[in-house]
């Protein structure tokens, strides 16, 4: 499970939503601030998110820069974004009756990468809500007509190209790409070769794998200073995994990026060029931006 929603017995209501990248975010807290981990166990969530050190920094959400058509050059430390929004201030989800553009435009204008469906008569959860999901509904109902998506995804405008792409190397520690993440909005990152530049795979930013050799709180702290040609290494991924390495050209149609996802269902393809060197990405949130007509906004 990525996300839960949080529940306020006292108020009888959700009040907030706990993922799985907040998490190693409050672990990023600790190890930045040398805080005492060991006390991270005692702490109600309650507490975590009311404390203001940690909402302040780690836990603020910054939005993604997106778009570019000029020039060639992949950048691996592109300008931080000046906006950002916290999400931990306000619950926002759906109902069964939604209907899924409004759903999501919630999704899209607020920024969330989750959208709870709760049923408003006994306040349960239905269904959590993803750019992912989304995209398989538009391509089960729509793949068949091709000749709306004759164009390449680059002519159309469908992703980030070129100086507003962000990549990082497989030398890097850990820490450094989770906050390379954090301040670009990103939910993953294009993992290259340091010197042919020639793509190696993707880390995603809730991505566990370092947790995996933890015994406790202090050995999770202590691996964020892993180097990612280590954590790749030890990760247990292939080709269904939403998160696993798929690729595509600034050639390819809309129509073969919606085949492609038929049968993958990826959270995000890297656009390379014929020397396997990143130029772009296109995310199941971009496909679904260009559907909903709203590429321009955040």
């Amino acid at each position: 499970m990525q996300a839960a929603p949080l529940w306020d017995p006292t108020a009888c209501q959700f009040v907030g939503l706990l993922t799985v990248t907040d998490f190693i975010d409050i672990l990023r807290y600790y190890r930045r601030t040398n805080a005492d981990v060991s006390t991270l166990a005692t702490r109600s969530i309650t507490d975590i998110l009311s404390d203001t050190n940690i909402l302040n920094t780690v836990l603020v959400r910054h939005i993604p820069r997106r778009g570019g058509t000029a020039g060639v050059t992949t950048a691996s430390n592109a300008p931080t974004p000046t906006s950002n929004i916290s999400h931990h201030c306000t619950f926002l989800s759906a109902d069964a009756n939604t209907t899924l553009k409004h759903a999501c435009r919630l999704l899209h204008r607020n920024s969330l990468d989750f959208l709870p469906v709760i049923l408003p008569d006994d306040m349960r959860v239905l269904a959590t809500i993803t750019y992912t999901t989304i995209l398989e509904h538009l391509v089960t109902n729509f793949r068949e007509q091709r000749r709306l998506f004759d164009d390449t995804v680059y002519d159309l405008g469908i992703g980030t190209y070129h100086d507003n792409v962000i990549t990082v190397t497989s030398s890097q520690s850990l820490a450094d790409v989770l906050h390379t993440m954090h301040v670009n909005g990103l939910s993953a990152v294009p993992v290259v070769d340091e010197k042919t530049k020639k793509i190696l795979g993707v880390y995603s930013r809730s991505d566990i794998t370092f947790l995996a050799t933890a015994s406790d709180a202090e050995d999770a702290v202590a691996n964020l200073d892993l180097s990612l040609d280590v954590l790749m290494s030890q990760r247990r991924t292939d080709v269904t995994t939403p998160d696993a390495l798929h690729t595509c050209t600034v050639g390819h149609t809309l129509q073969s990026i919606f085949e492609y996802f038929a049968q993958w269902k990826f959270n995000r393809l890297i656009v390379v060029d014929d020397e396997e060197r990143v130029v772009g990405v296109v995310s199941a949130r971009d496909l679904v931006a260009y559907f909903l007509d709203e590429r321009g906004t955040s």
